[in-house]
């Protein structure tokens, strides 16, 4: 019998998550290693589940409050091999790519700073993510005024010139 269940991760406003599967306990220190030297001085937390032997939540990170979020959230997921990471003052954009080549790293559900739930199934042997719910439903199709302010945002942030 499989159970599906939704799991609304909570995190704090202005922070970014990165939820994803990956296959090793030393995703860990690597995570680690890839948001801190991707943006220096990023304030974060991560948490990996392992899905054989101890099967504890690992986590590292240099805030502490973002640690205890990624940790209570997984504790909910409760899915083996799930990590998160939580950024505050850093975005997903600047770390994504180092973390999908992260050689333990099998695939990222979500980057996001939107209202995210992740779509679990319950079965006997434990749980394991179907899915990522990632913000709300469109609204419609952009029109041209919308493309403009698109376009000028990202250059006004810097993302293109």
């Amino acid at each position: 019998m499989v159970e599906i269940d939704e799991v609304r991760i909570d995190f704090p406003q202005g922070c970014n998550v990165i939820l994803g599967y990956s296959h090793f306990i030393k995703t860990v220190e690597d995570l680690y290693e890839i948001v801190s030297s991707s943006v220096p001085g990023a304030k974060f937390g991560l948490a990996f589940s392992e899905a054989s032997g101890d099967r504890l939540i690992r986590y590292e990170g240099t805030d502490q409050e973002l640690i205890n979020v990624a940790v209570e959230n997984l504790k909910r997921v409760s899915a083996g091999h799930t990590f998160m990471v939580v950024l505050r003052n850093a975005y997903p954009i600047n770390v994504l790519n180092a973390v999908k080549m992260c050689q333990e790293v099998g695939s990222v559900f979500a980057a996001t700073a939107n209202p995210l739930s992740v779509i679990v199934a319950r079965t006997e042997r434990g749980n394991g993510v179907l899915g990522v719910v990632d913000g709300y439903s469109p609204l419609g199709v952009e029109g041209e005024e919308h493309r403009r302010k698109r376009k000028e945002l990202l250059r006004n942030i810097g993302y293109k010139l």
